[in-house]
């Protein structure tokens, strides 16, 4: 299609259209830039240099394909983002991670996979504008929906499109949304106005990168995947580096710490999208619970849901790390030792290593309790209280 014969003006009204059309979608904020994004090549090449991305080869794969949308689709001349926010009603955040007998599950995780939600809001975004050309007798867009799906720069292509702007824990956050929010892309054949991205409002705080459980914010802007709790739950295949299972507290599933102390999230609204509600199997669940179920009761409380992607095994690894940093209790050493029939090698080391926590916790307890006894007779008898 030529785009050089629109009329500008129209453009710009399509380009409102497109705004009131997201709303009406269920997105909250939908913006629009170009496909510039060479600023960002340098700063992924020493990224992906530092081997920051860990095992995620699909991150080296395409090589600057991610900074450049016009070789993932061609044609591309402009993105619309959009924004739409997933925070749950009653979270719970504080009462289930100050809970150790509880998993935490990232409050994105919670009910239904964003990835087909998304695509197919976006997607009849797209419908509806081709529809607007259709009836100028314009052609179409060329439109191609994107959601964490393909080798493009979600992030810095929504703070150009004014969405947000790039906190130093690397998420986007916007004032009136904190960072409690799916992105997506439509990229589009359209020469149409774009947005004026948001001035950086970090200022000199940095409770996200001081309050990492592994300290994976090295430095501000940068995290490195490899000691990210979301990339060792959810992202790496094989064992959990021993040094790190014990931070890992009671996290399963991905982790919020650095949303949870951020002052821009203390205003962020809940989310309109009822499938993002978290599910009732996974709201403040018992450790001991999850670890009971097999894999058909796995598969049946996590259909539809991006928890289902990690598989059972992995599920598992990460319960027992769980429960190997949870209180010492007879219980969960007997629930280990069970589960240890017939599990994988993966899976083996993990329990293991959790009953060998459980194990070294009790006997350190009971000797602590016998100590305690001590004093008490002693201090009873009359007698001196190193007696």
């Amino acid at each position: 299609m030529s785009t050089t014969a629109i009329d500008p003006h129209w453009l710009n009204q399509l380009a409102r259209d497109i705004k009131t059309w997201g709303q009406q979608l269920g997105f909250a904020k939908v913006g629009i830039c170009d496909i510039d994004l060479s600023a960002e090549e340098p700063k992924l090449q020493q990224w992906l240099d530092a081997g920051f991305h860990g095992e995620m080869h699909y991150m080296a794969q395409h090589g600057m394909m991610r900074a450049r949308p016009q070789e993932l689709h061609p044609g591309t001349l402009r993105v619309i983002a959009v924004r739409m926010d997933y925070l749950p009603p009653d979270a719970g955040f504080a009462s289930n991670l100050s809970d150790p007998e509880l998993a935490y599950i990232s409050r994105y995780a919670g009910g239904r996979d964003y990835h087909k939600l998304l695509r197919n809001r976006l997607k009849k975004l797209g419908e509806r504008i081709n529809q607007a050309l259709a009836e100028a007798n314009l052609g179409d867009s060329g439109f191609r929906p994107f959601v964490d799906s393909a080798p493009i720069l979600e992030r810095p292509l929504a703070a150009k499109a004014g969405i947000g702007w790039t906190g130093k824990h690397s998420l986007l956050l916007s004032r009136e949304a904190g960072s409690w929010f799916f992105l997506g892309e439509l990229l589009i054949n359209l020469p149409l106005p774009v947005d004026i991205p948001l001035a950086e409002g970090c200022g000199s705080c940095v409770a996200c990168i001081t309050s990492c459980p592994t300290g994976a914010i090295v430095a501000p802007y940068t995290v490195d995947a490899r000691r990210c709790i979301s990339y060792l739950t959810i992202e790496l295949a094989g064992a959990i580096p021993e040094e790190l299972r014990p931070l890992l507290g009671n996290r399963i599933y991905g982790c919020d710490d650095c949303q949870l102390v951020c002052p821009v999230n203390r205003q962020a609204p809940l989310t309109q999208e009822a499938d993002f509600y978290t599910r009732t199997s996974l709201q403040q669940p018992q450790l001991l619970t999850l670890l009971g179920w097999d894999e058909a009761t796995f598969l049946q409380n996590t259909e539809g849901s991006a928890i289902r992607r990690i598989g059972y095994e992995r599920w598992q690894r990460n319960i027992a790390v769980a429960l190997g940093n949870a209180p010492a209790s007879e219980q969960i050493i007997q629930a280990l030792r069970q589960r240890l029939q017939g599990a994988s090698e993966l899976l083996a080391e993990h329990l293991h290593w959790a009953l060998q926590r459980q194990l070294r916790a009790t006997t350190e307890d009971d000797t602590h309790q016998r100590k305690t006894q001590r004093v008490i007779r002693a201090v009873q008898k009359g007698l001196p209280r190193d007696a």
